[in-house]
């Protein structure tokens, strides 16, 4: 739920309230002011070009022990773990414990490449910490403080991993990489733009396609009404179609569904 009133302690001491410039539940990412002069700031890092096996920092104030600084690697990146609609976590074995939620996650240039956010086990640190990544809460928070909400975009369609089965009962190789369309939203972005069931997504904006959560958060991340290329494989061949997106309404129902896959 949203906070009434938020306390933010400084490292010298003093506590100020912070004023809550907007916050998005779909990311778990909020924005607070406070008003207090020659304050230290962390420069975020480019998350896309973090690498698995890239040293990481996890500060926080785990169990009310200020300040714990704890080391490690990072594990994996795009990881989906159904805590907010939109993920694409960064793994890390870094000791991260309840208290560090909200904390930086660093490299070894002092720079944030994501915000702790979550743990596995109710008991704590098994090893196996995530962070939102940096570019992902740069970009909620940019619309946050020019707006106080966050709008996001859509194409309207269901979406689902190309596993080796599907891509081969489509025709395509089973080593292809991509993701399958298993709907089309009726009057949605993606009718409107020619996409149909069981195109395969291989391509967003020049860059390839390979895991659905991520290219959902891809798509999210751009605004509505912007036009962006999309190249599938329909029938074995690639095809270039180019999309207006439409706008996300805000909505509880889940976005995933067993049948049909991911909406986005």
């Amino acid at each position: 739920g949203e906070a009434d009133k938020v306390i933010v302690h400084l490292a010298d001491e003093r506590e100020l309230e912070a004023k809550i410039i907007g916050s998005d539940a779909d990311s778990e990412v909020a924005v607070i002011k406070i008003d207090a002069d020659n304050l230290a700031f962390l420069e975020l890092a480019d998350s896309d070009v973090t690498e698995v096996g890239e040293w990481v920092l996890a500060i926080g104030n785990p169990f009310g022990l200020s300040h714990t600084v704890t080391a490690g690697i990072v594990s994996a990146k795009g990881r989906s773990i159904g805590l907010t609609e939109y993920e694409n976590f960064i793994q890390t074995d870094a000791a991260i414990n309840r208290g560090n939620s909200g904390g930086p996650l660093l490299n070894l240039d002092g720079k944030v490449v994501g915000i702790n956010t979550a743990i596995v086990g109710a008991s704590g640190n098994i090893g196996i910490g995530f962070a939102i990544p940096s570019n992902m809460a740069k970009s909620v928070y940019e619309q946050l403080v020019e707006s106080g909400t966050v709008v996001r975009g859509i194409l309207g369609v269901y979406i689902m991993e190309l596993e080796p089965d599907l891509a081969k009962s489509l025709g395509l190789d089973e080593e292809t990489k991509g993701v399958a369309i298993s709907r089309v939203t009726k009057d949605s972005a993606a009718e409107k733009a020619g996409l149909k069931r069981y195109d395969v997504v291989v391509e967003f904006e020049g860059k390839k396609v390979e895991k659905a959560n991520e290219f959902r958060n891809r798509i999210a991340m751009q605004k509505p009404g912007t036009r962006v290329k999309i190249v599938v494989l329909r029938d074995g061949k690639p095809k270039t179609l180019f999309v207006k997106l439409g706008e996300k309404a805000s909505s509880n129902k889940p976005a995933w569904n067993p049948q049909k896959g991911w909406s986005n």
